[in-house]
């Protein structure tokens, strides 16, 4: 049975009467009208996702208009930011969407991996795409929690299938996270490869600094970087397997591994920075701030930049003046969702080519993770109980990257 979605509780009115009648009219049908297939996690209200997600079941989609295509996700991640957006405290905010002629609610999902099922004419003559293609989004917020979706082409990628699923599904996400212990690193290798092209001109034999490195994203500029022929002095937090962790890095290709207590002996620190032999860090990745942060400014040598993407500590990034006057030190900040919404579909074509070729040549592992399967067999009641499950889980910290199958109906 459908249910009526409250649009009032998510502070969002539904459409004017007029608006509905171009969105509902049976005459015309766009990707805006039935938008989710079968099984969709929604929420009604912003909150923890563990006491607000629901699953709820519509019809088939009906044919596609002529750009529209028709899609069933085959893998859709579980991100940080996706449980921000649902808490409501992430820079980025879902509009309501339309489910049937009165039901609307708010899907959860940003990223995610899908197979072309139909298509239109315009789709496919324009677009050259085809059923049993795999695509990727294109655009925010499209609520990939669901198994199947209306778009339209313009709105999805084309991507090869031999780069598996798992990388397929994970290559697009677009923002960083807000939560708790701060701003958290997004989790994509599309904002490592862009933080390593974009700010600095770095040549082969070029040294990089990054914290937080044993992060998705930190892996993904180790990786990169080694791709590239740059070398990288990694900073991690210390821990009882910190041996074991720094093996990690350095068979992903890290030059160097420390951690922040290293930082304290002055020592140290002058041996970290002769291992670079005057040819100093022109790149910092900074993904942490606060006094540890600081500290590793000492590392850098003139005209360096430090880019910044998240703020894990919560504590502001203290520079001091004297490195901007002798120094020339450059910080700016860096958020993959502007960079998106700031460049052409080609670009974000041209990046998404790039690293599916490091993919391709196994110079990008495929992430640790786990694939969690909301059976069609199961009851509305039943697969809410599993989401209800899962993001408790996800919540407490699941360590792997969590990826959600929604099966169609059966």
């Amino acid at each position: 049975m459908l249910r009526t979605i409250n649009a009032s509780a998510v502070r969002l009115s539904r459409p004017s009467r007029q608006l509905r009648g171009r969105v509902l009219g049976t005459r015309h049908f766009s990707c805006t009208q039935y938008h989710f297939a079968q099984r969709a996690i929604q929420y009604e209200r912003n909150g923890e996702p563990s006491s607000v997600l629901s699953t709820i079941t519509y019809p088939d989609l009906p044919p596609p208009p002529a750009y529209g295509v028709n899609i069933k996700y085959l893998l859709s991640p579980v991100n940080p930011a996706d449980i921000n957006v649902i808490q409501g405290v992430y820079p980025a905010k879902k509009a309501v969407q339309q489910f049937g002629p009165s039901e609307y609610g708010l899907v959860a999902g940003n990223e995610g991996l899908a197979i072309v099922e139909s298509l239109g004419d315009e789709a496919r003559n324009k677009f050259g795409l085809k059923e049993g293609d795999w695509v990727i989004m294109a655009k925010q917020q499209a609520g990939t929690w669901s198994s199947g979706l209306c778009v339209t082409a313009q709105d999805i990628i084309k991507v090869p299938k031999d780069v598996g699923e798992v990388h397929a599904a994970t290559i697009t996400v677009s923002c960083c996270a807000w939560s708790g212990q701060g701003i958290s690193q997004p989790v994509n290798p599309p904002t490592a490869y862009n933080m390593l092209r974009d700010f600095v001109n770095m040549e082969k034999g070029d040294w990089v600094l990054q914290n937080g490195a044993n992060s998705a994203v930190g892996e993904a500029v180790i990786q990169i970087a080694a791709y590239r022929s740059l070398k990288t002095i990694n900073f991690v937090r210390n821990r009882p397997n910190i041996e074991e962790l720094k093996k990690h890095l350095h068979s992903l290709g890290a030059t160097h591994v420390f951690t922040y207590d290293d930082l304290s002996n002055k020592s140290t620190v002058s041996d970290i920075k002769s291992l670079a032999e005057g040819n100093y860090p022109k790149l910092f990745l900074n993904c942490v701030s606060g006094k540890d942060t600081t500290a590793m400014l000492r590392l850098l040598g003139a005209d360096a930049t430090v880019v910044s993407y998240g703020a894990m500590s919560k504590q502001p990034l203290s520079v001091p003046t004297s490195y901007f006057i002798f120094k020339d030190l450059r910080t700016c900040g860096f958020w993959q969702s502007r960079w998106y919404n700031q460049h052409t579909r080609e670009e974000r074509i041209e990046v998404m080519d790039s690293i599916i070729d490091i993919i391709r040549q196994g110079k990008l592992r495929e992430p640790e993770h786990e694939i969690v399967t909301i059976p069609g067999t199961a009851s509305d009641e039943d697969a809410t109980a599993m989401v209800k499950d899962l993001m408790r889980r996800v919540e407490g910290g699941a360590g792997k990257k969590v990826l959600i199958k929604v099966e169609e109906v059966q």
